[in-house]
């Protein structure tokens, strides 16, 4: 029996486990095939605090997964497969371990961008493809870049990517986009921003130092060209790592799980939400943390059994 089982190490998870280490609660943290999340696939992260010199994405993980074994904090690696929090204890079922029980469960699963599963793309990400113009843009100063999307997002991180770059051309597959009027406007009024609609994605091309375009097909032509540029946002949105909990916990319209505001309480007491996973809004490595925090305290305070707030009132 564990006190706390924290699912994810992302920077969300392993603050959680580092305040839960601290505070004695001994917590089990269960890591996935691919551990730190999103952050192991950024290069240089320059907006964390306390890191004038920026950190490599892996290291800064690295270093917190540190912290928390420095407190006693447990690691094991394996794949969720199943939860069961319809009664106390709480049990989770891991891919090679077995069945795990625990008196609380934080979630810190994150969630993935969605990618567009052409050639070059995976293998180029961190290497001139991102995912986070926030993260990321800084990076192409005086740069040409091509942003894929046509939804509200991509018409966001397309103008704050002008702040940047000397040219960004929007790729999207359809004639019209998705986007609000309003985002739209703004993105047609903007005289950095370029266009390619109704073309279609093809091929990530690598260059000799770095990427040299983006392969895209006219819908209306059938030709074929190399749009040049130095870095590609893929911008078609996120899905949350959810699918495990099969219904469990209250989520919204996409999937993200529902914490009372203020607070990282799902709509099961003993069961905490932080991280991307719960976070559609923000998904930054310090936002991330700063959840993760509050779900160690929140979970403590629910272990020691002094939460002041009736739970049943609190979403």
């Amino acid at each position: 029996m564990h006190k706390s089982i924290i699912l994810g190490t992302g920077p969300a998870g392993l603050t959680a486990a580092i305040y839960l280490a601290r505070a004695n609660m001994n917590p089990l943290i269960i890591e996935g095939p691919e551990p730190g999340g999103q952050l192991t696939t950024t290069t240089e992260v320059e907006n964390f605090p306390g890191f004038p010199e920026g950190i490599m994405g892996p290291e800064l993980i690295g270093n917190m997964r540190k912290q928390a074994e420095r407190f006693g904090a447990e690691f094991k690696r394996g794949w969720v497969t199943k939860v069961d929090f319809s009664s106390k204890p709480f049990s989770v079922e891991v891919e090679g371990i077995g069945k795990l029980e625990s008196e609380s469960i934080i979630i810190s699963t994150g969630a993935s961008a969605k990618l567009l599963q052409i050639p070059g793309e995976k293998e180029n990400i961190g290497r001139g493809v991102s995912t986070c113009a926030t993260c990321d843009g800084f990076f192409f100063k005086e740069k040409r870049i091509i942003v894929v999307g046509g939804g509200d997002s991509a018409m966001e991180e397309a103008s704050f990517l002008t702040k940047f770059a000397s040219e960004v051309r929007i790729v999207h597959r359809r004639k019209e986009l998705r986007a609000s009027k309003i985002m739209q406007e703004r993105a047609r009024n903007n005289p950095k921003i370029t266009w390619s609609l109704n073309c279609t994605p093809m091929e990530v091309v690598a260059g000799d130092n770095g990427l040299r375009g983006l392969k895209i097909k006219n819908n209306a032509t059938g030709k074929e060209e190399i749009l040049e540029t130095n870095g590609i946002f893929v911008s078609i949105g996120h899905k949350p790592n959810t699918a495990f909990l099969e219904g469990q916990l209250e989520t919204d319209e996409m999937g993200y799980i529902v914490v009372a505001p203020g607070t990282t309480k799902t709509n099961i007491p003993g069961v905490f939400a932080c991280g991307d996973v719960q976070d559609h809004v923000y998904r930054q490595a310090i936002t991330a943390a700063g959840t993760g925090c509050m779900a160690a305290l929140d979970c403590e305070r629910y272990l020691e059994g002094s939460s002041s707030q009736d739970w049943s009132k609190s979403l």
